[in-house]
């Protein structure tokens, strides 16, 4: 039975850790419980993303470049504190890790945002079909940088 002073973060780490045990063929040994954390914060915080791309660029009439870095960066931040908070429940200083955060996010930015996201666009792609592109390719690079940098130490999801 769940303590009443457990938190929503340390449920939903839990119910992480669950699931990741249940998967079929073996594969709870392959697969951390930080990753399926990742996945449903970085899944919600995208769509927080194409949302507000679409209001800057679809409706604001914004510049792609600029609709793009703006939404990126309201995504981003968001994802920061959720995956902070829900999925590596770290305590270490928020601001040693914001800059580290930082500088992982920057270099996404250029090489996946910017690169790949506006590269697929100016050859023609549907700008929501490049973001989407962008997004896989993001999302690998953010998991390894946010487990193995941002957040090394955190606690493991099942000691919580």
């Amino acid at each position: 039975m769940e303590q009443l002073t457990d938190s929503v973060a340390d449920r939903f780490s839990r119910w992480c850790a669950a699931v990741v045990d249940r998967l079929p063929w073996g594969l709870a040994r392959y697969v951390p419980a930080t990753f399926l954390g990742f996945a449903l914060i970085n899944s919600f915080t995208f769509g927080v993303d194409l949302v507000l791309l679409t209001v800057l660029h679809g409706v604001a009439g914004l510049p792609i470049w600029l609709s793009i870095t703006l939404a990126y960066i309201a995504a981003f931040g968001l994802s920061f504190l959720l995956n902070r908070t829900f999925n590596f429940h770290s305590h270490a200083p928020v601001g040693r890790q914001a800059a580290v955060y930082a500088v992982v996010v920057l270099v996404n930015y250029l090489a996946f945002i910017l690169g790949v996201g506006s590269g697929l666009t100016a050859l023609g792609l549907e700008y929501h079909l490049a973001r989407l592109a962008a997004g896989a390719c993001e999302g690998v690079y953010m998991y390894c940088a946010l487990r193995w940098i941002v957040f090394r130490g955190a606690p493991a999801l099942s000691a919580v």
